[in-house]
């Protein structure tokens, strides 16, 4: 392997600038192919997103939902009852002809419908008549001693029979407490919730008028919102001249900085040059001066040395005699070509200042962001005031926004329900009143007669503990059998009221149950009510609500699939493009606006209102319309052109610079001075003769004098004649095609900066209009949004009906109906409370006969 070989400083550093000059000439071609205006616009980051946080302040209806009890297995239980008693469906004939003809409805149908509801009141009336007539027996028997006396005689099975009748007596007492507290509770809650529950109907319809008289706010507030695009486009108004200067700057600052580096060369290589060509004239100068002035002293010294060491006397000089005697000069420089015809060519250069010529393109190029900020500042206050004109036209959609009118029968409607519905109110919270007096003092008479049975049953069981003889009087057992006597009587005399009480929240509570909540439920009701000719014109509620003519209550409740359409409806629908159809439409259900189920798309075509040229026509034009010359830069005026010009035909590159560098190969004195005075200093020692010896020493020291002194100035001369010439002769065959490109690409630049600067000032001002329109887009999307969902929603209607089922079913038939159900069981378990607690009686008496 050859070992490669080591380049000189000097070659290294002009092959780095060779590689620098290739890569600054390959960036300004492929800058000036690919010019900076077919960049592409960046795409819109999230920063560009509106946000419309604060929207009106719609009011709502709260929503409320059936909250969990520790009842709701005593709930489920009386659903499932009524459930059997009442298994016919919703009775839609028998409905129609109520509504339309109540004279045409007859009895049996009704008896028909309510056959369980007849059973039961068969029952009830049979339990009415049955128990107080047994009592009254029951009171004559007494009053004959022959019902609740003594027992007659002793038998070893009256122990198991007295506690098998305690025991039954005391899980019928259990059964019966179970029940009057379950009653008592229901009761109560019954009472807590109806006179919310009947004060939130006035309040709701009073919450819905007002919601629908808040629409004009709400629209109001929706276009108010324009503020937010408004604010957004005057920001980035203020950023606008800036942006665009700064954006040519850097799309064209490589370019240009290419450009100027490159006349900065070809500026430092005139100066260069020429400081190089000045040297090389004066040093050749000096070294054939020179030469001239040291061949008459270099040929004496040779003549004495020589004579000097062929001398007899000097011994041993013969070996330093032939280095002596070629001791001639080398180098003449007399012989090389001249440059005065090149410096004469290059005299006055440079007559411009390349540097501040510089300086000044530099700068002008780099205030384009500050002019670009003062040309655009006119256009910019412009567009200010067009979007004050564009707020005017917006606030015309809330001027011509038509949903007050179509909301006003509503309101009008609801105005009519409030006033009609008092009185009822009032009569149902009377009725409450009543019922639950009535609940509160039946319970209180049934616990009054578990009272008698718990005190009977104790001084009884403690009355039979102390009795030593069955037949010995006892007083405890004989006041615990008349407690017992007493219970009985109680629940004699006041039976038939507690199965009134029940028989009647049973008919109303079940009722309610079974043909309104649980028809409210499967949504029966809402399918009733759409089905024409059901309800009578004057119940329309269609008509009255101004709903679409296609539309239904059920429909207008829940979700809906409309119809395939080839497009989305509006800007705020979403479109599957999967299944070619609209995904499923909001309605009242899930808060879809009034737009919706109203008939204001027939009316009024508000897609027609929010379309975006109609309000960014003037904005878009006054932008497309801006033009400024922002990229005239002087790069190289006509008089630094001239000079780079006059340098490339100086004839730089006609020097024949293969004559100094052969000259530079010779030294300046062809045998070395420093060795032949070494040579005779060494013969110097070896002599016997002090003459020889010291005319030996003399000449040494005149060799090393001549040396030091004219020699090495020589050489020295002859480095730096070397440094100019392989300067030169590197620059010469390159000189005239360096100022012809860099001539060519400063023109180049100048040419095209302007050109280029106005591609990327349209192409900003393009990105800028389309950002622009973005924001304009998204208010006008969500302004349609808004206007057709949020703004007067719906959603309060189809609150109100959930809260009504809520209050009606959850809060108040639930409760109701298990308050029936269980004072229902308190009384008929007073059936077996009196059996047992006459059986018991006797056993607390003395028995009369003692059988031994």
């Amino acid at each position: 392997l050859t070992e490669r070989p080591r380049l000189s400083p000097l070659a290294a550093g002009a092959m780095r600038a060779a590689g620098l000059l290739l890569a600054r000439a390959l960036l300004v071609a492929w800058a000036l192919l690919h010019p900076a205006g077919g960049q592409q616009c960046h795409p819109a980051g999230p920063a560009t997103v509106l946000r419309f946080t604060d929207r009106h302040a719609e009011i709502r209806v709260p929503a409320l939902h059936r909250v969990p009890s520790p009842l709701d297995p005593l709930y489920g239980l009386v659903r499932r009852c009524l459930d059997l008693i009442q298994q016919n469906p919703l009775p839609t004939e028998l409905l129609r002809a109520a509504l339309n003809d109540p004279g045409s409805v007859r009895t049996s149908q009704v008896v028909q419908y309510e056959l369980g509801y007849v059973v039961c009141a068969a029952v009830a009336l049979l339990f009415t008549v049955a128990v107080p007539v047994a009592g009254m027996c029951f009171c004559y028997c007494r009053s004959r001693r022959r019902c609740g006396g003594r027992l007659r005689a002793h038998r070893r099975s009256l122990g198991c029979r007295r506690h098998c009748l305690l025991a039954c007596l005391s899980f019928t007492s259990l059964v019966i407490l179970i029940g009057v507290t379950c009653a008592f509770v229901t009761s109560q809650r019954v009472k807590g919730q109806m006179e919310p529950g009947l004060g939130a109907v006035p309040t709701t319809l009073r919450t819905l008028r007002q919601h629908l008289a808040n629409v004009p706010q709400g629209v109001q507030m929706v276009v108010d919102k324009f503020e937010v695009p408004r604010k957004q486009i005057i920001s980035d108004l203020g950023g606008l001249g800036r942006s665009v200067g700064l954006s040519i700057h850097t799309q064209l600052k490589a370019v240009t900085y290419a450009a100027l580096s490159d006349l900065q060369d070809r500026a430092a290589d005139l100066q260069t040059s020429l400081h190089h060509l000045q040297i090389l004239d004066g040093t050749s100068r000096a070294l054939a001066a020179a030469r001239a002035e040291l061949e008459p002293a270099l040929r004496e010294r040779r003549g004495r040395v020589v004579a000097l060491l062929d001398d007899p006397r000097c011994t041993s000089c013969a070996s330093a005699l032939g280095r002596a005697q070629s001791l001639e000069l080398g180098a003449d420089y007399s012989k090389v070509p001249s440059v005065e015809k090149v410096l004469k060519a290059m005299a006055g250069l440079p007559r411009s200042d390349f540097a501040e010529m510089i300086r000044q393109g530099n700068g002008t190029f780099n205030s384009i962001p500050e002019l670009a900020v003062e040309r655009m500042a006119q256009v910019i206050q412009d567009l200010r005031e067009e979007l004050s004109h564009t707020a005017q036209k917006v606030q015309s959609i809330a001027d011509s926004f038509p949903l007050p009118d179509y909301t006003r029968p509503a309101s009008e409607a609801l105005v009519t329900a409030e006033e009609r519905s008092r009185p009822y109110l009032r009569e149902v919270e009377r009725f409450e009143h009543y019922r639950w007096i009535a609940g509160t003092v039946l319970c209180s008479i049934i616990l009054l007669i578990l009272a008698c049975n718990v005190t009977g049953m104790a001084l009884g069981a403690y009355g039979l503990s102390k009795r030593e003889d069955p037949s010995d009087y006892e007083c405890r057992g004989e006041a615990g059998a008349k407690f017992l006597l007493v219970g009985v009587g109680l629940a004699f005399l006041f039976s038939w009221l507690l199965i009134l009480l029940v028989f009647a929240t049973f008919l109303v509570g079940g009722n309610i149950q079974t043909l309104v909540c649980r028809n409210w439920v499967n949504q029966e009701i809402y399918k009733f009510i759409d089905t024409p000719g059901n309800l009578p014109p004057s119940m329309n509620l269609t008509r009255q609500l101004n709903l679409r003519r296609d539309s239904n209550l059920s429909a207008t409740y829940r979700w809906v699939l409309q119809e395939p359409t080839p497009v989305p409806a509006h800007p705020g629908q979403i479109w599957d493009h999967a299944a070619n159809a609209p995904l499923p439409s909001r309605e009242c259900k899930s808060g879809a606006g009034l737009w919706e189920v109203l008939q204001l798309d027939r009316s009024y075509d508000l897609d027609e209102h929010l379309k975006t040229p109609k309000y960014t026509a003037d904005f878009q034009k006054r932008l497309g319309d801006f033009t400024a010359r922002l990229g005239d830069v002087r790069l190289l005026r006509s008089e630094g052109r001239q000079d780079l010009e006059t340098f490339a035909r100086s004839g730089l590159d006609e020097v024949d610079y293969g004559r100094f560098q052969e000259e530079m190969k010779n030294p300046v004195v062809q045998t070395s001075l420093p060795g032949l005075a070494r040579n005779l200093e060494g013969l110097q020692k070896m002599q016997r003769n002090s003459t020889v010896a010291g005319r030996l020493a003399a000449e040494a020291r005149a060799l090393w004098q001549m040396q030091n002194s004219t020699v090495q100035s020589q050489e020295a001369l002859m480095a730096k004649l070397g440094e100019s010439v392989q300067f030169l002769s590197r620059l010469a065959p390159h000189l005239k095609e360096r100022v012809r490109r860099t001539l060519a690409t400063t023109a180049s630049v100048e040419a095209r900066l302007p050109t280029q600067a106005q591609q990327i000032l349209r192409q900003e001002i393009g990105c800028f209009t389309r950002k622009e329109l973005r924001y304009f887009t998204q208010y006008l999307n969500w302004v349609g949004q808004t206007l057709r969902e949020d703004v007067a929603s719906c959603q309060p209607l189809a609150t109100a009906l959930d809260n009504g089922r809520v209050i009606l079913c959850d809060r108040i038939a639930d409760p109701w109906n298990a308050f029936w159900f269980s004072l229902g069981c308190c009384t008929f378990f007073l059936i077996p409370n009196i059996i047992f607690a006459i059986r018991l009686t006797k056993h607390f008496r003395p028995i009369r006969n003692r059988l031994m």
